[in-house]
């Protein structure tokens, strides 16, 4: 986490406990923390949206009781809307829900507001910029996904540089989070802040360094 620090301008960072040693949990959030993480990202999956299960509730309250960072929830789930409220009452400081699986999403971004969290919106890489045309002023951040979601440590793909510059040209001068999730490297950190990244989120690139 040092090591991605040091070329650190405005970037937060984000350590992604999907990429944790679950057996030794409390410790690792402590590592990162002291160490300096900004949030904690947590990923949610539910089987359906992406091929994978992790992150109920059992897990988040146990984060909640370890650290007093913000919490980033990523819910790549289905019908996100019947759990938002119980999300945040968990402790989810932001809750971040993907475009491709919320067939209402202004009304669901307005909705973890009202919450009193900080709205979120992922895009797949497949996912132009333009689903985002119409929710950007009810968005607190945007989530470009650097890989297909559902695994932790796929490969960075490299598109998501030009996608970032598109990203921001669309965002102007909204003050917007722009994170970036998937594979992200020390060699990533320099060319995605150039790009307009503000918050990078890292699983293994962290939990996996010497």
């Amino acid at each position: 986490l040092r090591r991605l620090r040091y070329i650190r301008v405005v970037i937060k960072i984000a350590p992604s406990i999907l990429s944790a040693d679950f057996g030794i949990l409390a410790e690792e959030i402590a590592r990162v923390e002291a160490a300096g993480a900004d949030q904690i990202h947590i990923d949610v999956m539910d089987g359906r949206f992406v091929p994978n299960i992790s992150m109920g509730f059992p897990i988040l309250d146990a984060v909640r009781k370890r650290t007093r960072l913000p919490l980033d929830l990523h819910l790549m789930i289905e019908n996100a809307d019947a759990y938002l409220e119980t999300y945040v009452r968990a402790g989810g400081t932001a809750l971040t829900v993907h475009a491709e699986a919320c067939p209402h999403l202004h009304r669901t971004l307005a909705r973890i507001r009202e919450l009193g969290a900080r709205a979120g919106v992922a895009l797949n890489p497949g996912t132009p910029t333009t689903a985002l045309d119409y929710v950007l002023d009810t968005a607190d951040l945007v989530l470009v996904m650097s890989v297909n979601p559902g695994f932790g440590g796929q490969a960075f793909i490299p598109a998501t540089f030009a996608k970032l510059v598109d990203l921001r040209n669309r965002v102007g001068e909204r003050p917007l989070e722009v994170s970036v999730d998937g594979g992200v490297k020390l060699e990533h950190c320099r060319p995605l802040a150039v790009r307009g990244a503000t918050t990078l989120v890292a699983g293994s690139a962290i939990f996996t360094a010497a």
